[in-house]
């Protein structure tokens, strides 16, 4: 299996860099089984309803996006005066220490032990470095740290998007799902992206269930795969957490006939993750490093719905996982020829591998 079997040429004008608004009026794909020349639906999010069954289960990464990117002063006295530089800032995660791992640019204008002053009163430490990355140890902690960043930082926008425009305050509600709960991630759950209160409440209203997981998604997210062979990729790891009632939520459904479909690839990486070979659902927490392409045998999705990605990504075999790759490339030259909006504020898609 190549890298090159999950390329796709992209015209650039179709990447988005803003959402749609609102957020349900973005479009939607909705690919109707695995067999190639079957149904390919133009619709809408606010559809999404139309396509779902009341015992349905959607699952929601309810993960909430840090303003991860800084940007400070590191002031230095040398024999020729003192002098400064300014050192952009990308968290990364939180180490078990209390420091954070974070990329650092110019990264060799800084040293361990060094300070980096954000803002006044909020300032980090660099203790130290390895594989590419800084360790940064804040001047503030708890509540304290979540109210400084919140002032200081930016939303970490893709880099396909950073490269068109700098991040700006209405990055701070568009980069954010509305039932973000838990702080974390530093890239969004892209297809949750797509719900407001209203959809959600016609949803409920007609039957479908909801469960919620949290999967922190990682700066690794957008890492390029670099081997030819596909299946000698090593997946970045990311922490999630599917509690006792959510398991038992999945579990009832399945019981009863109904299809769970999770919001976005992170959500259906977390409850594969989780799932026993036999299909039930337990609690789990820790770090998944799952890998799903071609050939992979699912244990509890029963669809996804997710928005269009980038070429020779993980992602992009992820869904081919699910639908097959023979039709995933007919819904991705349907996109492309109907100018769907692509990657993280663009359109979004349904597919269920079972039909609608």
């Amino acid at each position: 299996m190549k890298l090159s079997d999950f390329d796709f040429d992209l015209p650039e004008d179709l990447i988005a860099t803003r959402p749609a608004r609102p957020r349900s009026s973005a479009r939607l794909l909705v690919a109707d089984g695995q067999v190639p020349g079957g149904s390919l639906r133009d619709a809408v999010v606010t559809d999404l309803p139309s396509f779902l069954r009341p015992g349905d289960r959607l699952i929601l990464n309810n993960t909430r996006v840090i303003p991860a990117r800084l940007s400070g002063l590191r002031h230095r006295d040398g024999a020729e005066g003192a002098t400064a530089a300014r050192i952009g800032i990308t968290l990364l995660e939180p180490r078990g220490d209390g420091s954070w791992a974070a990329l650092a640019k110019p990264a060799k204008k800084v040293r361990d032990g060094e300070d980096i002053v954000f803002a006044p009163g909020f300032s980090a430490r660099v203790e130290g470095r390895a594989e590419g990355q800084v360790h940064l140890r804040f001047s503030v902690t708890g509540n304290d740290f979540d109210a400084a960043l919140a002032q200081a930082g930016a939303m970490p926008l893709p880099p396909y998007i950073a490269a068109k425009r700098p991040a700006d305050e209405a990055d701070h509600t568009d980069y954010q799902t509305v039932f973000a709960r838990h702080s974390g991630a530093v890239a969004a759950p892209t297809a949750s992206l797509h719900f407001d209160q209203p959809l959600l409440e016609r949803i409920a209203a007609m039957g479908v269930d909801f469960s919620e997981v949290t999967l922190h998604v990682g700066a690794g997210t957008f890492l390029p795969v670099k081997v030819d062979d596909v299946t000698t990729h090593r997946m970045h790891a990311e922490w999630g957490e599917v509690g006792a009632q959510a398991a038992a939520e999945i579990n009832a459904t399945r019981a009863a006939g109904g299809r769970i479909i999770p919001v976005g690839t992170t959500a259906l990486r977390l409850i594969e993750s989780a799932a026993t070979p036999e299909g039930r659902m337990e609690p789990w927490d820790g770090e998944t490093d799952i890998f799903i392409y071609p050939g992979y045998e699912f244990r509890i999705a029963d669809g996804l719905m997710t928005n269009f990605h980038l070429p020779k990504s993980t992602l992009m075999m992820l869904v081919s996982a699910l639908m097959g790759q023979a039709r995933m490339r007919e819904v991705y030259d349907h996109a492309i020829a109907e100018r769907y909006r692509f990657f993280s504020y663009g359109d979004s898609s349904l597919l269920l591998p079972g039909g609608v």
